[in-house]
């Protein structure tokens, strides 16, 4: 059968009303007898190549599953060599900013404008966050057409440079803030998290995955393993036992302060787990925000809150002053003059092994870095950013010029 394109043109002619038309027919993507007509052999053959071309572009969207269709099934192809914890966040950024924005157009029908829109709101997220979608966005539409399912890559020219929002580098905290945010969360939930972070360095997610069978307390050097990460999908709690790395799995000396932390917890803990919720379980993200709002709610900085009145939203502004009691509530005291991120708790055990002059390599280590260089760019940063330490090292290396 001859290619509907390239197929030898049928005319025939007839006369309507005392006018003579040409007349040809075709068959539409639904296989229904279309008839067309026209005043001359050449208008007609226009118009049944204009026709033919908008019937197999509707056959070809037809045949193309839609975006929400093709980018589950590459989630389930990356399933088979990509980490768990890859996968699953793989999975809630392709959901959340590609599905969510696309999912009901299909594949095909996708062009670069459309993607550019759907990408405005994550321009609001992190330069971090942007990129590795950029990244799944190309990733996608590149084996859609590897495979033939798209013509044109819509995100050939698709790129992360200049998108998101820089994260402002968080310093670590100083020793006298180490000593009031311990003073501020003493006997409150987040207490355990905080030491975990601040003396054993451990990410959120190691953190929230702990299990007392990982601390070990009973020992002449305690230490605990890290061996299980958390994450959680649809505010649902996951413990996976793969981690990101290899380099992750490791085994971190427990310094006294905080060995003496744990073997309090764990005599008052009924659940497996360090850090849990009122039913011994792994903590969702709902409630790990509830359980970090201790530490927001005693900073003293400037806060927007709503309320209705009278049936109208009304913004209300509060300034906080430090050492003063929260209005609407007596137990908190705003304590805190900074603020304070579950990184910056990591950031802080780092800066403080390369500051006890802890040799790079074990930096690495004990950090859970899979990369060297990813220690020793914030090993510069940390060890290369005192003045005053450098002038003895520099007054000597540069004596014997002096001499000469």
């Amino acid at each position: 059968m001859a290619e509907r394109g390239k197929r030898i043109p049928r005319y025939s002619k007839i006369e309507i009303n005392g006018y003579s038309y040409y007349k040809t027919d075709i068959e539409d993507a639904e296989g229904k007898r279309v008839v067309l007509y026209a005043k001359t052999r050449e208008e007609l053959y226009d118009k049944e190549m204009k026709a033919l071309k908008q019937i197999d572009s509707a056959t070809f969207r037809r045949k193309s599953p839609t975006v929400a269709e093709y980018c589950e099934k590459w989630l389930l192809m990356q399933s088979v060599h990509v980490r768990a914890t890859t996968l699953t966040d793989y999975t809630s950024k392709v959901r959340r900013h590609i599905i969510k924005e696309l999912g009901d157009m299909y594949m095909a029908d996708v062009t670069p404008d459309d993607i550019q829109v759907a990408l405005v709101p994550v321009s609001e997220k992190s330069a971090s966050v942007y990129k590795s979608v950029i990244i799944l966005y190309k990733s996608i539409f590149k084996a859609a057409k590897e495979n033939r399912i798209i013509d044109q890559d819509p995100t050939i020219y698709l790129t992360a440079k200049g998108g998101g929002i820089p994260q402002r580098e968080k310093s670590a905290l100083t020793d006298e803030q180490v000593e009031r945010l311990l003073d501020a969360v003493q006997g409150l939930p987040p207490y355990v998290f905080v030491m975990i972070g601040l003396y054993a360095g451990l990410r959120r997610e190691e953190i929230l995955a702990l299990k007392w069978d990982s601390v070990y307390l009973d020992v002449d050097a305690p230490y605990l393993t890290v061996r299980r990460a958390w994450h959680t999908e649809h505010n649902r709690p996951i413990i996976l036992t793969e981690l990101k790395t290899k380099a992750a799995e490791r085994n971190v000396p427990l310094p006294n302060c905080l060995a003496e932390c744990l073997k309090e917890a764990k005599a008052n803990s009924t659940s497996e787990y360090v850090v849990a919720n009122r039913d011994d379980e792994p903590l969702s993200y709902t409630q790990f925000k509830r359980l970090w709002q201790y530490i927001v709610t005693r900073t003293a900085k400037e806060r927007v809150y709503y309320r209705y009145e009278n049936g109208q939203r009304v913004q209300h502004i509060i300034h906080p002053v430090l050492g003063e009691k929260a209005a609407h509530n007596g137990k908190v005291v705003y304590s805190l003059d900074f603020e304070v991120t579950p990184h910056q708790l990591r950031h802080t055990y780092i800066t403080n092994l390369i500051h006890a002059s802890v040799d790079p390599k074990t930096v690495q280590y004990l950090a859970g870095h899979e990369s060297s260089k990813i220690t020793m760019d914030i090993y510069a940063k940390v060890k290369y950013n005192r003045p005053d330490e450098l002038v003895g090292a520099l007054t000597g290396a540069f004596a014997l010029w002096d001499a000469v």
